[in-house]
């Protein structure tokens, strides 16, 4: 697939009203929609490799988890050993203890799972929760245990079926997010079912643009900017009291879906988000969102400020310096395999994850 510069501009779109509303700035109501954004924009991008490694028979599932820990796992490694010392010294013994259960489950991607038992995203304690947000990636990660091998299976009956069984699959997701919330609102706002729905319109997005010449001519740059409209919308009028995901949910996932499908440089939403300093953000978009949860929790906790407005607002544009850094430093580097060797980089991650899971254990045992 070719780069396209107006998806890291539509990351800042994602990662800016979530900074923000974690940061409890005024204005981003619905930030937390954010989280959504990146799930149909993860769903695009690696449906879109895989459709192109399907169609060139390169495909393979040790390739596909090696780019995964490529892209994750170097970056949350880092902020997690911040974080586990920052922790160490400015958490209570308690606190302490349900950090190293976090730490653990962030270790096995089942956070989401954890916190769907002990925490209410919404609720004010978890303003005080440093590795809350590692929930989604919990998410993603079950999905992208799941998705390649159907999509490698449907890819034997031809595209149409693909389009079927993704579309029916995505229409029962929403159905079982409006049905939960009524039953489990964490379960809901938390878990795999609830929410692959939305990753899901992404690979439609992504199997349409494989297959399709896109649309030209005006019609697409209305359709590109009622898409922007739909994400603005969102994180400004949505609000925590109003059940989510629900249906509600469709605004920021479809306005997010038809910018993939319509923005382009040719039309307007295409050059704006290509403006230089949103891909910047874009491009710092998964670091920036590891860092700013844990830099938020912690400066409210240290005892020596005030957690006001003005430290909650510096503490947001720390997070985006750190991200440039590791991105820079970290993300860069290893994605590149003459860095590290498959076996090497499938190796460190093991290590990685095993160091944590025992590190998380400790302190859950110790307080």
């Amino acid at each position: 697939m070719h780069y396209r510069t107006e998806i890291d501009g539509l990351r800042a779109l994602a990662v800016l009203p979530v900074i923000a509303y974690h940061a409890g700035l005024a204005g981003f109501s619905g930030g937390f929609v954010g989280v959504d954004i990146f799930f149909v924009i993860s769903g695009y991008l690696i449906t879109s490799i895989l459709l192109d490694e399907l169609k060139n028979q390169s495909f393979t599932l040790l390739g596909f988890y090696e780019r995964r820990i490529r892209r994750i796992l170097p970056a949350l490694f880092l902020v997690l050993a911040v974080t586990a010392a920052a922790a160490w010294w400015l958490l209570l013994p308690h606190e302490l203890a349900a950090f190293g259960r976090s730490l653990m489950a962030v270790s096995v991607f089942a956070s989401n799972i954890l916190f769907w038992k002990e925490s209410d995203y919404f609720a004010t304690e978890s303003e005080f929760i440093p590795l809350l947000h590692t929930w989604s990636l919990a998410v993603e990660e079950q999905y992208y245990v799941i998705f390649p091998l159907l999509l490698a299976f449907l890819w034997k009956f031809g595209r149409q079926p693909i389009g079927w069984v993704l579309g029916g699959l995505t229409l029962l997701g929403l159905v079982t997010c409006e049905w939960l919330w009524r039953v489990d609102a964490g379960a809901n706002f938390y878990l795999l079912p609830s929410r692959f729905w939305e990753l899901l319109l992404g690979a439609l997005a992504a199997l349409y643009l494989n297959k399709q010449t896109p649309f030209q001519g005006w019609i697409t740059s209305v359709l590109a900017v009622l898409g922007l409209v739909l994400i603005l919308g969102s994180i400004i009028f949505l609000n925590t009291s109003l059940p989510f995901p629900s249906r509600y949910a469709l605004f920021p996932t479809l306005g997010a879906t038809l910018i993939i499908l319509f923005a382009a440089p040719t039309n307007f939403i295409g050059r704006l988000l290509a403006f230089k300093p949103l891909v910047l953000i874009g491009l710092i978009s998964y670091s920036a969102y590891l860092w700013h949860q844990p830099l938020l929790v912690f400066a409210r906790l240290q005892p020596y400020l005030e957690p006001n407005l003005g430290l909650m607002t510096a503490m947001a544009f720390s997070s985006l310096l750190l991200a440039w850094l590791s991105w820079r430093y970290v993300e860069r580097p290893f994605r590149h395999k003459q860095t590290l060797t498959r076996p090497q980089i499938f190796s460190l991650a093991g290590l990685g994850s095993l160091l944590f899971l025992g590190l998380g254990y400790g302190l859950a045992q110790a307080n």
